[in-house]
């Protein structure tokens, strides 16, 4: 009588999105962010971090939960020397034990923005070659990451859910919810830096062509390309593979 091979049985897959969501729609960031190193893994979470004017909060709640997830950051070739010493000062101050520094493709810069102005001509080609490239060949490792996008940001952002799919991963969004009164509460709380340029009237820090001070009176991110219909990057509205 010839032995029956043992059946195997399939690897389980990860959750759906929308049952995550269901799941996490009233929970606090640190448990939608405990939830995602859960669902995948640390060695299969990231967080992608600006290191902009409202990153320190998302950063030190994740360092509650986990310091070494590692942290994914986009060094355009364009950003304030501000920027990048206020990644510096959090990596310090929080403990971070893996922020990952991802620049653009040299091959790619000298073929497509030979004289750095394409900000200027075509800032979305210049956005995907900074940014949107970078970001995908950055995640190719990970099944799941998590951003600091907020309803409150509006245009976008106004109806952006706890937990999305990507079209190739897992998306988490901790602070979906989190209102501005409540993340000016994290920052005095738990007496974070802030970023070098918010007291010159910066409330949203991008690459140096794109970004302006914005008045007491504007949304916080109307100094994000002014003067233009743009108001993404493209890292949260085009498919990164």
């Amino acid at each position: 009588m010839n032995a029956v091979a043992p059946r195997i049985s399939p690897v389980s897959a990860l959750p759906s999105a929308s049952e995550l969501d269901r799941a996490l729609r009233d929970a606090s960031p640190a448990e939608v962010i405990a939830a995602a190193l859960k669902t995948v893994g640390r060695e299969k979470l990231a967080l992608v971090s600006s290191f902009g004017t409202e990153s320190a909060t998302l950063l030190k709640v994740m360092a509650d939960v986990d310091p070494a997830i590692p942290v994914v950051f986009l060094d355009t070739g364009w950003l304030f020397e501000e920027t990048l010493a206020y990644r510096d000062t959090l990596i310090a101050t929080l403990g971070l034990k893996d922020v990952r520094s991802i620049k653009p493709a040299e091959e790619t810069l000298s073929r497509d923005d030979p004289d750095r102005d394409l900000w200027f001509s075509d800032p979305d080609a210049c956005c995907r070659i900074r940014k949107v490239e970078p970001l995908s060949r950055a995640l190719k490792p990970f099944s799941a990451w998590l951003n600091g996008r907020k309803r409150f940001q509006g245009n976008a952002r106004a109806d952006i859910p706890v937990v999305e799919d990507d079209g190739a991963r897992l998306k988490f969004n901790p602070f979906a919810n989190v209102t501005r009164e409540e993340l000016e509460a994290m920052f005095v709380r738990a007496k974070l830096p802030r970023h070098p340029l918010v007291a010159s009237g910066f409330r949203s820090v991008g690459c140096m062509p794109c970004t302006s001070r914005t008045a007491e009176d504007e949304d916080s991110r109307a100094g994000r390309w002014r003067g233009r219909a743009k108001t993404e990057c493209g890292i949260h509205t085009m498919k990164i593979s």
